[in-house]
């Protein structure tokens, strides 16, 4: 007869380890399932606020013919998805859009482009763009492709608050997904990024055909490397009629809210974001996900060129949860967490304030 876990085990306070073995994770993963989602609902409390979420939204700025061969993405070049190759598009469009975001409550704008490694002649614009939605007061955050040292140092010079290149699975798994670009490219570009002083947006996509060790040496993966990544999105697959996926079985939802809470249970700092596929998840899954762990997601239409949730769709959950964004609903709305905060802040401030001009000028010399 199994042993029954106690509540003090399963709530244990959370390491910050980088030495995980693949053996180790799956023993988490291998919880019985109520057992898992206590033990990551516990840890999420000890470093986060467990009602709030953080909203993102992405926007494509580059759009098709990427020279890569992932075998997932309907921008590739290598594969005829019908989708229509765009050129860069202008600031004003991005400075449009960031707006709009941040007016339905999004707090970082994130702004991807279909390059294996940016280009000469647009990576200024680039540039450009991230101190324009910075001019807004947003965290930004873009996707490129491959970096060299000098692009990620001109990143931050920028104001760049975040970078997203995913691992996409395990180092075992990756070459029957990509082979333009190598597994250690990957991490090169991850570190270049750190070594410039950028915070990391790494994670992966399950239902690739993959196994479950490879799903779980996805997780070893980030949560070993020098630092966890401060956002790690976990995509569920969207197949895109055309690529060589199309035809991949949908992984079983309980297999991957296993993997978010196995996520947030081994990186227990870092921001855990459903992203891709939850056009596809029921609201009772993505309740679960947020349960056992999850504290981020995409708002908008599109994630570059597949569908996601309506947004008000996404208030509507939360408001059924009890779960408020980070950065507030429409400004007609703001958080009320939020606001609380803000006026605590002002009213220590001025507590402070008045504290100072109570002190004397000069102190009793004679005591």
């Amino acid at each position: 007869m199994q042993e029954k876990a106690s509540v003090s085990s399963l709530s244990q306070s959370a390491e910050l380890r980088h030495d995980w073995t693949v053996a180790e994770i799956q023993s988490l993963y291998d919880m019985p399932f109520n057992d898992l989602l206590f033990r990551a609902q516990a840890v999420h409390r000890q470093h986060f606020e467990p009602n709030l979420v953080q909203t993102s939204t992405l926007m494509s700025i580059k759009t098709g013919a990427c020279p890569e061969d992932c075998a997932y993405c309907p921008q590739s070049g290598h594969y005829n998805t019908g989708l229509s190759k765009e050129q860069l598009v202008a600031i004003d469009e991005v400075v449009k859009s960031a707006k709009n975001a941040k007016r339905t409550g999004a707090t970082r704008f994130c702004m991807g482009a279909a390059w294996r490694s940016p280009r000469g002649k647009d990576f200024p614009v680039v540039l450009e763009m991230i101190k324009a939605v910075k001019n807004l007061g947003m965290e930004t955050c873009v996707t490129l492709g491959m970096l060299n040292d000098e692009q990620a140092d001109q990143l931050k010079d920028a104001g760049l608050d975040y970078y997203n290149h995913n691992l996409d699975t395990s180092a075992e798994y990756y070459d029957q997904i990509i082979t333009t670009r190598t597994f250690q490219d990957r991490l090169d570009t991850l570190a270049r990024v750190r070594d410039a002083g950028i915070n990391v947006c790494a994670g992966g996509i399950l239902g690739m055909g993959e196994t479950l060790n490879d799903r779980l040496g996805l997780i070893k993966e980030l949560a070993n490397l020098p630092e966890h990544p401060q956002s790690v999105p976990i995509n569920q697959l969207i197949a895109v009629k055309g690529t060589p996926l199309e035809d991949a079985k949908q992984l079983d939802p309980f297999e991957f809210i296993r993997m978010i809470a196995v996520a947030r249970i081994v990186m227990p700092k870092s921001y855990v974001r459903l992203s891709a596929g939850r056009e596809d998840m029921s609201d009772e899954m993505q309740a679960m996900c947020f349960f056992a762990g999850a504290n981020s997601i995409f708002y908008g239409e599109k994630l570059l060129t597949t569908e996601n949730p309506d947004m008000n769709h996404d208030l509507e959950l939360f408001a059924r949860l009890g779960i408020e964004p980070e950065g507030g609903t429409p400004e007609t709305n703001p958080c009320p967490r939020k606001l609380a905060e803000e006026q605590a802040q002002i009213e220590q401030a001025v507590s402070n304030q008045q504290g100072k001009k109570a002190a004397p000028l000069f102190y009793d010399a004679a005591n």
